[in-house]
């Protein structure tokens, strides 16, 4: 329920300066980017559907999400899901969702441990699609600064390569790839 607007103070008459802040905490954050560029088998049009979180259970083995808030039934701008992970539930949301321009922004936050940046730009081919995918990793507690020590250039690429053949297994077969 919204608040009574008649007997509501605005924000402009309750925020005072402050000489110090006891609680705010500015720092430098200790952040880690790596991207990769995929070499994908079809169209970015056949592809960009492809990268949602409903979609995706067609072909990335082990994807689950538990919760995806969406409007259409499929990824779209502001579309919410949530995955479980480690060390706890990530929420993600889709901040970008522009299929003709091939661009794709969606924002990651793991509470009291990372948030991370994904962007996708797809480029058409002569034999299908560049995917440049880059990830951004900001730590919000020692536990994330930990998890962006192992989050290493070689890590990435592995990642990056099980992500290219399982789309490119999918998008030739039409089946998911087997996964261990």
């Amino acid at each position: 329920m919204l608040p009574d607007r008649q007997n509501h103070t605005s924000f402009a008459q309750t925020a005072k300066p402050k000489e110090t802040s006891q609680s705010m905490q500015i720092e430098q954050p200790r952040r880690i980017r790596h991207t990769y560029t995929q070499n994908l088998v079809a169209a970015p049009d056949k592809v960009f559907p492809l990268l949602c979180p409903v979609r995706e259970a067609e072909w990335v083995p082990n994807w689950d999400p538990r919760r995806v808030l969406t409007g259409s039934g499929v990824g779209e701008q502001d579309c919410v899901f949530i995955t479980e992970g480690a060390p706890q539930d990530a929420i993600w949301v889709i901040t970008r969702h522009a299929a003709e321009a091939g661009r794709l922004e969606i924002i990651k936050v793991t509470v009291d441990h990372t948030v991370c940046k994904v962007e996708i730009a797809l480029t058409a081919t002569a034999k299908g699609t560049a995917a440049e995918i880059a990830y951004t990793y900001t730590a919000l507690s020692a536990a994330g600064e930990a998890f962006l020590d192992e989050f290493t250039a070689d890590w990435y690429r592995g990642f990056m390569k099980e992500w290219e053949d399982a789309m490119n297994h999918y998008l030739t077969s039409g089946q998911m790839i087997q996964g261990d």
